[in-house]
């Protein structure tokens, strides 16, 4: 018994040791699996949570003991149950370890996980359930992503420099070498000196490297020089990089190529401001210019000159030559204006053949401005006494300067181009080849230009025009027809010269709106004479500016007049000037084809004084030509008119077209007309215009003699 319970307290003690020993062990395992960040699911053989080890429970879909004893695909989102049945069972099946990612919405942020999944496996090596260790590796995923990120922006079309802290070089990208032209070999290890262009001075780098260090970085337009020694601008940002302690570590800098950026703002500035023609300044630049010289005036005592330089009869050349003759013309002028003039004055074409030279910095008085000004006007003008080679022919040119002096900074640059417009104005009404000073009392028939312009607008909305009518006869004196002229009845100063409006009309773009007028009281003129038996044969003639004539909707708006006055329109002769047919010949022929058709006659006006095409005068559809008044009153005096109307006669003779001669005066001219061939009339020896009244009067008078 002894030796029984001897043996007995043995074997409690040894069992005691023993469960001492598997407590201790099992102690040591808890306090290693707790010291564990990653998670541990223990699932036994048929997929069910037996281990759950979490440190940071909000990495769980579920609490531990929610989890424990539920299948994976109770707890775990289906397309992750999905992946990790295929991989349970393989497991179960291979006794090998596998491994995977998954990613998983933990409340509202994305994470990301990577298991290792063992079997478990009995003594009898008989997989009895699966080991799952998970890891979070969502930080690595997006320093993952920050990589490719990174390497994708090192590889992006901005050139890329590393540089360490002293600025050797570390690392460029294929961008920079694009860029600069230089290979990695070429440039790591050296210093970023090595691209200097030279346009930029030791307090350039000084203030660069002062803004680098005091606020980590610098970014600003600066050049540099590529391999092949070709500068270029480029837009450049240096960064300093700082390590964990606050230590400089590296640079890195970041640049793109702007040379085409720069070309492309050198081309909108050289657009902008210079005239694609002649490579001078623009009238943008040049008011520019002036409004600067205006502010220097006070500030430094001195005058300055604006000279407005006029091409004259430049439109001769452009209708004859064509206006690539015309182009070429201005572009030698403009060269040699430019010959005569000193670095400190500008050269400017203001548009078409006008141009602009601003005299600036003149120290002395305004008489002293003046004589400079004068010398260089006559400089210019001398320019030109050298004929002008144009392809294989050569123009004679001359041109109209007016001149006004700057010396008062109270006026605008509007202001004095207002004056030197004046001073032109008068320069070419006195003449070619002339120039003018401005003068105050240019100032009064500005003034008066102005308010007649703001009073003829008015004029049609105030029912002031009023149509004359002047007789035209035929070899009997019998009244044929009559033209209609326009009159001006103002309320304060009567009646207006058509000399004074014409032009006005045409320049302000009233004469379309004037014209349609014109040609409406014209027919229903014709339409109220209809029924006469003796009113009804006459005939109205209605001149036709070429700019009325030449708008896109001249006929539509003709057609609505006849719509609604609806005039006999075989009665109604249009009188067109050879001008009309100097652009867009064949546009005007259409035009003149269509209104043919219905029933309308044609008349060129002052045949001679311009510069039709004979042969293309034949293609026309005319009735008939008249024959100018200047050649018409010289014609017994002057040789050489006498032949122009001889010639003109036997013209329209040959080309089946009737002809009538204006400005007739003396019966002796009537006389010659008629040896000639001439038996159609119109002057004041057969009667001045006047009102519609006057005319029916004449008809009736003369009906019942």
């Amino acid at each position: 018994m002894v030796l029984l319970g001897a043996w007995g307290g043995r074997h409690y003690l040894n069992r005691l040791g023993l469960s001492y020993r598997l407590q201790s062990r099992e102690a040591r395992l808890d306090a290693l699996i707790n010291s564990l960040q990653d998670l541990i699911f223990v699932f036994d053989g048929k997929g069910r949570f037996r281990f759950i080890h979490a440190i940071e429970k909000d990495k769980l879909l579920l609490g531990s003991q929610q989890a424990l004893g539920r299948h994976y695909q109770e707890v775990l989102p289906a397309a992750l149950a999905a992946t990790f049945d295929t991989v349970f069972h393989q497991v179960q099946r291979s006794g090998q370890v596998a491994t995977f990612e998954y990613p998983l919405m933990l409340g509202q942020q994305q994470r990301y996980f990577h298991a290792t999944v063992s079997p478990l496996a009995s003594n009898t090596h008989h997989v009895e359930g699966v080991l799952s260790v998970t890891r979070d590796i969502t930080e690595a995923k997006q320093a993952e992503v920050e990589l490719q990120i990174a390497a994708a922006a090192f590889q992006a079309h901005l050139g890329i420099m590393v540089t360490d802290a002293r600025g050797n070089i570390l690392k460029v990208n294929d961008t920079f070498k694009r860029i600069t032209g230089y290979s990695d070999e070429e440039v790591v290890g050296k210093n970023p000196r090595m691209f200097s262009s030279g346009h930029h001075n030791a307090a350039f780098y000084r203030r660069l490297w002062r803004s680098v260090l005091a606020t980590g970085n610098w970014e600003g337009e600066i050049w540099n020089q590529r391999k092949n020694g070709e500068l270029f601008p480029e837009w450049l940002t240096i960064s300093a990089v700082y390590g964990a302690t606050g230590e400089l570590t590296h640079y890195v800098a970041t640049m793109s190529d702007i040379s085409e950026r720069k070309a492309a703002e050198q081309e909108i500035h050289q657009l902008a401001f210079y005239d694609p023609l002649t490579g001078f300044a623009n009238r943008r630049l040049f008011m520019d210019r002036v409004g600067t010289a205006l502010k220097e005036l006070n500030r430094h005592q001195r005058c300055g000159a604006l000279l407005l330089i006029d091409i004259d009869n430049f439109n001769h050349v452009n209708d004859t030559l064509g206006h690539h003759a015309g182009d070429q013309l201005l572009q030698c002028v403009a060269r040699r204006f430019g010959q005569m003039l000193r670095d400190t004055d500008t050269l400017a074409r203001l548009g078409s053949d006008e141009f602009a030279v601003l005299i600036e910095g003149v120290d002395g008085s305004p008489r002293q401005t003046q004589t400079l000004a004068e010398h260089i006007a006559r400089k210019l003008l001398a320019a030109l006494d050298e004929p002008v080679a144009i392809g294989e022919e050569s123009a004679v040119v001359t041109a109209s300067v007016g001149i006004t002096i700057v010396s008062d900074s109270q006026r605008s640059a509007d202001d004095y181009l207002q004056q030197v417009d004046m001073a032109l104005s008068q320069a070419k009404m006195s003449g070619r080849h002339a120039l003018r000073f401005f003068d105050p009392s240019m100032q009064a028939s500005l003034l008066a230009k102005v308010k007649l312009e703001a009073e003829l607008r008015q004029a049609l909305e105030n029912d002031q025009w009023r149509l004359h009518y002047q007789p035209q006869v035929d070899r009997h004196g019998t009244l044929t027809g009559v033209e209609a002229l326009l009159r001006w009845q103002h309320p304060e100063r009567g009646m207006v010269s058509p000399g004074e409006f014409i032009p006005l009309l045409e320049s302000t773009g009233l004469i379309n709106d004037v014209g349609e007028w014109v040609l409406e009281e014209a027919c229903q003129q014709l339409a109220r004479w209809a029924p006469s038996p003796l009113l009804s044969q006459l005939t109205i003639s209605v001149n036709i500016s070429p700019l009325q004539f030449r708008e896109a909707d001249f006929l539509a708006r003709l057609e609505q007049v006849f719509q609604r006055t609806q005039a006999p329109l075989a009665q109604l002769k249009l009188e067109v000037t050879e001008s009309l047919f100097v652009e867009a010949r064949d546009d005007a022929r259409d035009k003149m084809l269509s209104l043919k058709a219905l029933g309308v006659r044609f008349s060129l006006d002052d045949f001679g004084t311009g510069y039709s095409s004979l042969a293309y005068l034949a293609q026309l559809p005319l009735d008939q030509l008249k024959i100018d008044q200047s050649f018409v009153q010289q014609v017994l005096e002057s040789k050489a008119n006498a032949a122009i109307v001889e010639s003109t006669i036997a013209l329209a003779k040959s080309l089946n077209l009737d002809i009538i001669a204006e400005g007739v005066e003396a019966p002796a001219q009537q006389a010659w007309l008629m040896a000639h061939g001439c038996h159609a009339f119109q002057g004041y020896l057969f009667g001045r215009p006047a009102p519609v009244g006057e005319i029916e009067a004449m008809v009736s008078a003369h009906s019942r003699s």
